[in-house]
């Protein structure tokens, strides 16, 4: 991590040469500074690879770390010297003649500053010959890093356990056996993808030992790639097991036989054989291709299983060869209960008055074997007799992963897919420690976080947000991120950390002063942090540190705090302020001299109003007021050129299902701001307020807008304006009451890469364009009140996964032809007053999932032809007429009971005393 200090720190340098050094007058000292970081870079790769193994490796790099950060910092405080706001006459003057004084003080300091860091970097670089030496020595032996023998140690008994030992893996087991046996003719690649720990090996050894598969196939072999394979080596392995099948004589093998010989002896070999090749651990898709064109693509239904962290890998390798994926899943509870005693209690049942207890501590391991198989070893020591001993490791759990040697094996495996990432996705990751356990994180508020941290590397033909997109995704495919909740369209709106990784790299991160986790009352934390996550308590704040330095402050749970407890007057150089749910009533009056910040969120605060001295943050890239008492921004917003994400919008759910949305009123010259992308939501007004609409066309970076109380006579104004939003993804429009009418049947063009509509308020007719929309993924009407079915014109868009209609038909009959809704997941249906019927043809929409139906009040029964929805996953009913439910629950040879037969989950909901009741219909049909 000291590499990508000092990286960030070298783009900073150059910049500051550029462009500020001359009025320092320390040109000269931060000249030298970087033509001495630029030497030391060349060896800091390799020493963060060693400094978790050697003392005074880790010390070193430690040091250079701080002068990285000091140096940052004062580079930072010498520009605040040049932002001050004299004001104007006679008292402007005065104010611009102290200031000149001040700045030839801060210049002369600056100086000194770079000079006595210039001294530092010496004396620490040339007074450490030792240490350079280690890292030579590293390099020369493996090109990067030491290789971990104990991590191969541990892979092979992985491989020597006994079936007795296995828990959790029986049916995995079975359908691997079946796709090998049953597989096509060709040779296919089957991979097995899971992040560390879940025990990929594992079971694809008991595949790999099964009497079938080994009666099967008449070769066999297994090789382990890793993260630095010796490929000659390994092709060598090959040709040993393949001779031990076939009993085969082949050349003898010379040690520096080249690669292409090798590959040429193996192809040989199986090219007439149908064989089973099991290649375990594969991190680079290189690796993979070094070895793929050795194995022949016979006829002879020849078997090829990869195991992998990495789900791209996974999928392209199985795709190339038209073969399966198969996705490695936590435990279920039973199961890991299961493991749990086998491995605490010796096979022996828990005790009752520990298991309580035992159940906290495995809910903790979120069905990660690895990690129950670890957390047995500490309890397994324990006295049965003493419930305390217990309830320590249960409250003590974080330390115990980072300090207990019993969790060695686990950390390192976790850690593996760490130190594989590359340099920038290593910051990413590490600043997922500021979130507190089983958190849900908002992937759009981590994008935006990340890239104020300056995380985000500009690339060419893509936004800042596109490229911090490919870096979530890349985490999510190594399988360091879980998705949590996804949305109708497939993008990923939650993710999480597992909990185990998320205590080694909240202790990583600690370690190696990136960020700073105060969790307990009475947290100690460095005399010098950068970022700071405060969870639950303000305890930790009394502390005497000073903060001058921090860069990022997080809150999460806290209940009650005083502003000027908080937030500091010496915490200058603020990038990123989130204090989540804390209880602010308004924005602190030191907020506006933190002109570094970039991404300011008072979240869920009882915040009313935005000062005017809002202006004097011009580095401002993210707004958050989301679930605030603002209304309205006032006019000195306009001056924030580097706006980026504007959201301020408020919404309150209801018992039903609906919700009330609520935005701001916004200055009418909304159009200043040409960096916004995001704008949610807006207030159109409710008398003429055509200059703001107007307005929106002149945000040419826009791809999400939400207005809400938006007047009939205003709509042609935003159909023009929304011609001219090219780049809009996102478009949600509510009309000022329910009989408002919303008439966007003048917009003619409308952005071509549209993929999200949500319209809430009466349509006289379905806009013609929708229908135009190739890009369309979701798309909600609520209260349209049609006349007209909807479906036709809906039926043939190419894309649309997610259709909610909510009173957006008036009609008696929803008919779904055949074909249409090609690619619909998720159906979403009523209230409808007068619908009857709904009938859905054969081979109409063929890969719904999930369908639900609510209060249609006239709806006697099933919708006909629902057998046909053999992809049909979840179906729920909600608030459905009396009859429609005796019918769906009645016994024998119902109509309804057999159409629903398929569905694996069926639910009825129904309001019971003012609340909601949920029935499992599957308990009785």
């Amino acid at each position: 991590m000291a590499e990508i200090a000092v990286n960030y720190l070298l783009d900073k340098l150059k910049d500051f040469l550029e462009n500020g050094a001359q009025s320092s007058g320390a040109e000269e000292e931060v000249t030298l500074e970087k033509r001495q970081l630029e030497h030391v870079r060349a060896f800091l790769r390799v020493a963060d690879s060693l400094e978790e193994r050697d003392e005074e490796v880790r010390v070193w790099v430690k040091q250079l770390r701080e002068i990285a950060h000091d140096t940052e910092d004062t580079l930072d405080e010498f520009k605040l010297l040049l932002v001050h706001d004299h004001g104007i006459g006679f008292s402007g003057l005065l104010s611009k003649m102290s200031c000149c004084i001040k700045n030839m003080k801060g210049r002369y300091r600056i100086g000194l500053k770079m000079k006595s860091i210039n001294s530092r970097i010496k004396s620490i670089y040339d007074g450490n010959w030792r240490i350079q030496d280690k890292i030579n020595e590293a390099e020369h032996c493996c090109g990067s890093s030491k290789p971990d023998n104990t991590w191969q140690d541990q892979r092979g008994n992985a491989l020597l356990l006994d079936k007795a030992e296995l828990v959790g893996i029986s049916e995995p087991t079975k359908k691997l056996v079946g796709w090998l046996i049953e597989g096509a003719s060709t040779r296919q690649v089957i991979s097995v993808v899971g992040m560390g720990g879940l025990g990929k090996t594992t079971l694809v050894k008991q595949v790999y030992e099964d009497p079938e598969v080994k009666k099967h196939f008449m070769i066999r072999a297994w090789i382990t790639l890793s993260r630095s394979p010796n490929i000659e080596e390994l092709l060598q392995g090959i040709i040993r097991q393949i001779m031990r099948d076939t009993q085969k004589s082949v050349p003898p093998l010379e040690s520096k036989m080249d690669r292409l010989c090798q590959k040429m002896i193996i192809k040989d070999l199986l090219q007439n054989a149908r064989y089973l090749i099991v290649v375990d651990d594969v991190w680079c898709i290189n690796d993979w291709d070094a070895i793929k064109y050795a194995l022949p693509n016979n006829t002879c239904g020849s078997q090829i299983i990869i195991t992998s962290r990495n789900s791209d890998l996974a999928y392209t390798s199985s795709g190339e060869f038209r073969g399966m994926v198969y996705k490695m899943e936590p435990l279920p509870a039973v199961q890991s209960w299961k493991l749990f005693c086998a491995k605490t209690f010796q096979g022996n049942s828990c005790p009752s008055h520990l298991e309580e207890t035992c159940r906290l501590i495995l809910k903790k391991c979120k069905g990660l074997p690895l990690a129950i198989v670890a957390i047995s070893g500490v309890l397994v020591s324990k006295d049965t007799r003493k419930k305390d001993q217990w309830d320590l490791v249960r409250r003590s759990l974080r330390t115990e992963v980072n300090c207990n040697d019993k969790f060695r094996t686990l950390k390192r495996v976790l850690l593996l897919s760490f130190d594989d990432l590359p340099d920038h996705l290593k910051s990413c990751f590490l600043h997922l420690s500021i979130f507190p356990r089983s958190y849900l994180i908002s992937c759009g508020r981590l994008i935006r976080l990340w890239i104020a941290e300056g995380f985000v590397d500009q690339k060419e033909g893509k936004t800042l947000e596109e490229v911090a997109q490919d870096y979530l995704y890349e985490l999510i495919n190594r399988s360091l991120i879980e998705v949590a909740v996804k949305r109708g369209d497939g993008r990923i709106e939650y993710c999480r950390v597992h909990d185990f990784l998320l205590d080694i790299i909240t202790s990583k991160s600690s370690n190696q002063g990136f960020a700073e986790t105060a969790i307990e009352k009475h947290h100690k934390w460095p005399e010098k942090v950068r970022r700071l996550s405060i969870q639950n308590s303000l305890q930790a704040l009394q502390q005497k540190r000073s903060l001058s330095q921090l860069r990022s402050l997080y809150m999460f749970g806290v209940e009650r705090c005083s502003t000027d407890a908080v937030l500091g007057s010496e915490m200058r150089l603020l990038t990123v302020l989130d204090l989540g749910t804390a209880p602010l009533t308004r924005v602190p009056a030191q907020v506006a001299e933190w002109c570094y910040l970039r991404y300011l969120s008072f979240r869920y605060s009882k915040v009313r109003t935005v000062p005017n001295s809002i202006v004097k943050l011009q580095n401002l890239e993210t707004l958050d007021l989301k679930q605030t008492y603002v209304t309205e921004l006032p006019v000195e917003i306009l001056k924030l050129q580097r706006l980026r994400h504007l959201l301020i919008y408020r919404y309150k759910w209801y018992s039903n299902g609906w919700y009330f949305h609520s935005g701001f009123k916004c200055p009418e010259e909304i159009g200043a701001l040409q960096s916004l992308q995001k704008l949610s939501t807006i207030t159109a007004g409710n008398e003429r307020n055509s200059s703001l609409i107007r307005g929106l066309g002149k945000l040419k970076q826009l791809n999400r807008l939400g207005i809400v109380k938006l007047r009939k006579e205003n709509a042609r104004e935003l159909c023009s304006s929304i011609e001219k939003l090219t780049k809009l993804q996102a478009l949600s429009i509510t009309s000022v009451d329910e009989n408002e009418i919303i008439d966007l049947q003048p917009l003619s063009s409308p952005p071509p890469f549209l993929q999200r509509i949500y319209l809430t308020g009466r349509l006289k007719a379905l806009p013609h364009w929708i229908s135009s929309l190739d890009s369309l993924m979701i798309l909600k009407l609520r209260r349209s009140r049609l006349k007209d079915n909807p479906l036709s014109s809906l039926g043939s868009l190419p894309n649309l996964v997610h259709l909610t209609l909510r009173q957006a038909y008036e009609g008696t009959k929803l008919h779904f032809k055949a074909y249409d809704f090609s690619k619909l997941r998720v159906l979403g249906l009523g209230p409808f007053e007068k619908l009857k019927y709904m009938e859905v043809e054969k081979g109409s929409i063929p890969y719904l999932e999930n369908l639900t139906i609510r209060n249609c009040k006239q709806m006697e029964k099933l919708p006909s032809s629902i057998e046909h929805l053999e992809k049909l996953k979840v179906l729920k009913f909600i608030n459905m007429p009396d009859e429609f439910v005796k019918k769906l629950m009645r016994d024998g040879q119902d109509d309804c009971y057999l159409n629903v037969a398929h569905v694996p989950e069926v639910y009825y909901g129904y309001r019971r005393d003012g609340t909601w009741d949920v029935v499992l219909t599957k308990a009785f049909v």
